[in-house]
């Protein structure tokens, strides 16, 4: 058995050459391409992937803190493929049972729905999305009330508790921020079509998507050009935690509130969470080395674009 970590940051216009330069993209590709190469060279025969929601699988009308999929598919948002996903049935019940015999109860999905926030990371490596069996673990990182850090670094470290006993090659993973403001509205003072998007997914006609999508787009274009109507980014902050969690200094993460972070840097700064739990995991199963830490801002992008990876130390 062994173990290796990768994390990296989602923004759904990424490689928009209209919304950054050439040059943050051609930094973002190459780091991309390094942490692909990193995966493959691991080539786990597992994934275990912490991901947020972008109110395409999951609603107001139940909204867990945490939810396993036995089953997947992806959204096929912003141009990803949409496609079932290669999930192992048996073992991710297994890992559900070991989480709730942790006293986790997290919730169980056999038709989870997969947006950019779990998907787009592997698409940027590959190309492909279905490359590697994956079992997902959903966490609230945009629909308060969110899990506090502390409960999600222990079930992070719950996962990786069951994952010492696979005798597997497994790669824990996690999709998100870093400091990161989109458009995300308040279920409390939503109307109309944005209050029925957030208590539920919602089928949307292809126009219907389009301008959505076009409408976020025109956000990043507003913060390109210097008239953003949406936090900065924070590219100290992002700095912080990716030393924070290159260091595994749980303290750091365990007196954090998501109130905090959001004022901090931004509405969907949160989505550490997952950073958070799939670092415990790799940090429950064998000390570590950070082997790739890359930043770029990307104003445009909406996004401080991260890339984390590590493998772990041999032990004698």
């Amino acid at each position: 058995m062994s173990f290796s970590l990768a994390c990296a940051s989602h923004t759904p216009v990424m490689f928009d050459e209209e919304l950054a330069s050439s040059d943050t993209c051609a930094s973002v590709r190459h780091s991309f391409e390094k942490i692909g190469k990193f995966v493959s060279d691991f080539d786990p025969e597992l994934i275990i992937e912490f991901g947020p929601d972008h109110f395409n699988g999951f609603g107001y009308s139940v909204m867990p803190s945490f939810c396993l999929g036995a089953a997947a598919r992806s959204a096929g948002d912003w141009g990803l493929p949409r496609i079932d996903m290669p999930v192992p049935e048996e073992t991710a019940l297994e890992l559900l049972d070991h989480v709730r015999r942790k006293n986790f109860d997290v919730a169980l999905s056999y038709a989870m729905v997969l947006d950019h926030g779990f998907i787009q990371m592997w698409d940027c490596m590959f190309g492909q999305i279905d490359r590697y069996p994956l079992i997902p673990v959903f966490i609230n990182c945009a629909a308060p009330p969110l899990p506090n850090y502390q409960r999600v670094r222990k079930l992070g470290q719950a996962v990786g508790e069951f994952a010492r006993g696979l005798n597997k090659r497994v790669l824990f993973a996690a999709s998100g921020g870093l400091s990161h403001d989109p458009p995300i509205g308040n279920i409390r003072t939503a109307k109309g079509s944005l209050k029925q998007r957030m208590l539920g997914p919602v089928a949307e006609s292809p126009d219907e998507r389009a301008a959505r999508e076009a409408r976020v787009k025109e956000f990043g274009r507003e913060v390109h050009e210097g008239r953003g109507r949406i936090m900065p980014l924070n590219p100290e902050w992002d700095a912080l935690v990716l030393d924070m969690l290159e260091q595994g200094r749980w303290d750091f993460f365990d007196d954090l509130e998501p109130g905090q972070v959001s004022k901090k840097s931004g509405s969907a700064a949160n989505e550490i969470l997952c950073w958070v739990a799939a670092t415990a995991a790799m940090d429950a199963c064998t000390p570590y080395r950070v082997v790739q830490k890359d930043y770029m801002p990307a104003p445009g992008w909406i996004a401080g674009v991260g890339h984390l990876a590590a493998e772990e130390i041999a032990t004698q």
